[in-house]
């Protein structure tokens, strides 16, 4: 549940909440609420950032409303009642990754050098040890 036992409130640090937590496709949000006193809305980082009631979006107002985690990336979420976003910080992003344990949610192996890779490093590598004995016979003699 968003907020965990706040719920979904104003003067609360969602950010806070959301940090250290990992969110995945099929994962699903909850937000509750008394009804009647806020709303949710899905909108995007521009509108996220100036605490704006989009006209074309309409809200989810149930007091109990649950949000499938369908797509990867960036969400967001505000309250769309009164000022509630912008004077009571009720407004949450999160980023949603590829569904666990799937081969899109793994990191990517580093990749191995190539032969020719390893060999212009090996011959990077011979000719500065050549120039640093070279150097250094010039400063012992």
């Amino acid at each position: 549940m968003v907020g965990d036992d706040k719920g979904w409130t104003t003067n609360f640090d969602y950010q806070k909440w959301a940090e250290g937590k990992e969110f995945h496709v099929g994962d699903r949000l909850v937000f509750k609420y008394p009804q009647g006193a806020h709303d949710v809305l899905r909108v995007n980082g521009t509108v996220f950032q100036q605490c704006l009631k989009p006209a074309d979006v309409p809200p989810l107002n149930s007091g109990n409303d649950v949000i499938p985690l369908a797509t990867p990336g960036k969400k967001w979420y505000i309250c769309g009642v009164a000022k509630h976003c912008e004077e009571g910080n009720q407004k949450l992003t999160i980023t949603v990754w590829p569904e666990a344990g799937s081969p899109q949610g793994l990191p990517a192996p580093n990749p191995t050098p190539t032969s020719s890779a390893r060999a212009s490093i090996s011959s990077a590598f011979y000719a500065l040890t050549v120039a640093l004995a070279t150097v250094s016979g010039v400063i012992m003699v």
